[in-house]
Parts: C-alpha cells; sequence; structure tokens
C-alpha cells in the first residue's frame, strides 16, 4: 500500500461525523478534521476523536483556501451542495459529496468542468452503490450468475415529514433526488441513462405542493440506457404517501433474479428456475475492505442510530468503508473515483430531468451526455 498520507475535513455533523473514526482508522489519512456551526458539537467530536484544534472549522469558507487541507468531504444539506464542491474543487482540493451532485442540470455541469480543471478527485458518495444487497447483485451481475440482464426496477419510499428533517424537504419533488432509486439500476448494467419518460401521480397537500410548484405525491420515471435494451423503472415519494421506508432495487436476469425484501428484516428474494423462490439474508461485505476499517460494516458500528438517516435507512447498508476505501484509493492511485463526476453527474441529471418530464405530463427528455 502506498505511503501517501491525506487531511481531510469532514463538512456537516450530522450523519457527516460518522465518518470521523472510519477515515481516523485509514493508514493512509493523516489527519481528520471538521466543521459545524454548532459549537457544542464541534467540543464534543474535538474531545472525543482527539481533533486537531487547527483543523475544527465553524465556517466552510475558512476550509479551501488551506495548504493543509488535501481533501473535503461534504455532508451538509441539498442546497449547499453545488456551492461548497466548486469551492473545493475550485481550490484544488480533492472532493467528496453526499447524494446528490447538484440540483440543476447547470450546476452538475459546472461541477464536472471544475472537476476536469483541477485534476483532482471527485466522489459522489452514494450509499445506494455500498450496501450489503447492492454488492451481493454486482457480483452475481459480474459472474454472470443473473445471465442476461432483462429489466431493473428500484424504489424509494420515505415520509419525510417526521420530525427531524430540514424545513428544505418539505415539498420536495420525489424525483429531483432521486439518485438512491436510479444509480443501482445504471451501475449494475454498467451503463448510464440516455432518455426519461416520468409520470407525476397523486396530489401532496396545498402547502407542501406550493413550495416547490410541484404537484406530485409519487413520480415514476422510465429510462432508456445507453448501448443496452434493458429499460429501468424508478420510482420515489416523500409525502403523504404511507408506507415502511424502503430503498430497494430488483433485478430480472435470464439465470437468476433477485427482489428486495418487502418489509424491514423479512428477508430478500431470489429466484433460481422455474417456480423456486429462496429467501435469503444477504453476506456482509466485510471481506471487500482492508483490514483497518472492514469491521464498520457491521450496524453496531453506527455512532447515533437514532439519527433521522438511520431511523429510515437501515444503517445505509454498511456502505460507510466503502465509501472511503474508494475516496481515499483514488486519491492515492492517482484515478478517478467509481462515482466520479461525469458519472454522478448522469446519476443526479436523471432524476433531475425526471422531474422535468413529470411537470410536462410525461413529455420525453434527453439527458445530458458528461462523457
Amino acid at each position: 500500500m502506498s505511503q501517501k498520507q491525506i487531511t481531510v475535513v469532514i463538512v456537516g455533523m450530522g450523519f457527516g461525523k460518522e465518518f470521523i473514526p472510519i477515515y481516523q482508522s485509514h493508514p493512509n489519512i493523516k489527519a481528520v478534521g471538521i466543521c459545524t456551526r454548532s459549537k457544542a458539537r464541534r467540543d464534543e467530536l474535538s474531545a472525543r476523536y482527539n481533533l486537531d484544534p487547527n483543523l475544527v472549522f465553524e465556517h466552510f469558507e475558512d476550509i479551501p483556501g488551506r495548504e493543509d487541507v488535501d481533501a473535503i468531504h461534504i455532508v451538509t444539506p441539498v442546497p449547499e451542495h453545488a456551492r461548497m464542491t466548486l469551492a473545493s474543487l475550485n481550490a484544488n482540493k480533492h472532493t467528496a459529496c453526499t447524494i446528490p451532485m447538484a440540483m440543476t442540470v447547470e450546476d452538475c455541469k459546472a461541477i464536472v468542468e471544475a472537476k476536469r480543471r483541477s485534476g483532482k478527485v471527485y466522489m459522489m458518495m452514494e450509499t445506494a452503490l455500498y450496501t450489503r444487497e447492492f454488492l451481493y447483485g454486482l457480483q452475481l451481475s459480474e459472474s454472470g450468475g443473473l445471465g442476461k440482464i432483462q429489466f431493473v426496477r428500484g424504489s424509494h419510499i420515505q415520509d419525510m415529514s417526521m420530525e427531524g428533517w430540514a424545513e428544505y424537504w418539505k415539498g420536495y419533488p420525489p424525483m429531483l433526488n432521486g439518485t438512491h432509486a436510479i444509480s443501482p439500476l445504471l451501475r449494475i448494467n454498467n451503463t448510464t441513462a440516455e432518455t426519461v419518460v416520468c409520470h407525476g401521480s397523486g396530489r401532496l397537500s396545498d402547502d407542501l405542493a406550493s413550495r416547490y410548484g410541484s404537484p406530485f405525491a409519487v413520480e415514476t420515471a422510465t429510462f432508456t440506457l445507453k448501448g443496452s435494451d434493458v429499460v429501468a423503472e424508478a420510482t420515489r415519494s416523500l409525502f403523504d404517501v404511507v408506507r415502511q421506508y424502503r430503498e430497494s432495487y430488483d433485478v430480472y436476469g435470464t439465470k437468476m433474479s433477485f427482489e428486495w425484501e418487502q418489509l424491514q428484516d423479512e428477508q430478500h428474494v431470489v429466484f433460481d428456475g422455474g417456480e423456486n423462490a429462496v429467501r435469503i439474508d444477504v453476506p456482509d461485505t466485510d471481506a471487500l475492505l482492508i483490514e483497518p476499517i472492514k469491521h464498520f460494516t457491521k450496524r453496531e458500528k453506527i455512532d447515533d442510530p437514532n439519527h433521522v438517516s438511520f431511523l429510515q435507512g437501515a444503517g445505509h447498508g454498511g456502505s460507510h468503508p466503502h465509501l472511503v476505501q474508494e475516496f481515499v484509493a483514488a486519491i492515492v492511485e492517482g484515478r478517478d473515483s467509481a462515482v466520479d463526476a461525469a458519472l454522478a453527474a448522469n446519476y443526479t441529471c436523471a432524476g433531475i430531468c425526471a422531474h422535468e418530464s413529470a411537470m410536462k405530463g410525461g413529455e420525453r427528455i434527453s439527458i445530458p451526455d458528461f462523457s
């Protein structure tokens, strides 16, 4: 392993604080800093993790200009993603950002260009691509176990009216941030989305609908995929729909198919021929990780299980150490990350364009080509 040492600052200490001990355990990390406006949280985390006081920030604006900071990991509210990512890349910092990349096609394009100019690593930290469930299906696909994939379907159904979600989420258009439902469908087919047709269904309350001028309780999209005869379907809802949290993908092949569990902890289903169906628990993914961080895939390693992201997100499926490992490896090895800017822009704009299609009554929209 390369001995290159990296100093990273994590911005946003909601579920962002979960990454502190993972980075600290990575052999290529020299130091970890944090940024949060809360003094109480700065003091508490500084003491708990013995952080360097010079790497504890109240204001994001103080970070990009620091010569002793190599990388910035952004885990802040969605409206801040584009601004902070651009500031980081334009300061020649390696940059990771939680989903989505941005809220507009224009901002996605700007980030792709900023990444190209800087020559630094960018990674969209999409948890859905590193869950136990997705990595299980990806291994089946890449090993030929599924045969030829014929259809994929994803969903992200969530009640964001529960206490703990920020005000900006109220009335947020379902597919505008659709990467959890979309990215697994594209990755398992090893391709990108080319066009989308999306339909809205149902109606939000007047108050919610007025926030973003978006009336739909549910949005369902179908995507054509580059170089593929597979069509992908994704559904998302955030308000005024009663259902247990579900962030899923299903994949149907000529040899085997996989369906996500209907209820949490009910077990997933594998179909492997005829009428045969077997319920399974997917294996842990710790074997894919370097030794110092492999234990972070375990549910009990979550520091704050009552954080709203985990109450509804099943702990992000053990994905956090995989995200750290890939981001750091890309920096150390001098290569693009697995979810580089161009790919992240496609995943993000697939959802943005899907919402545009829904607002235009199901008009087919071409998704920009960032390659």
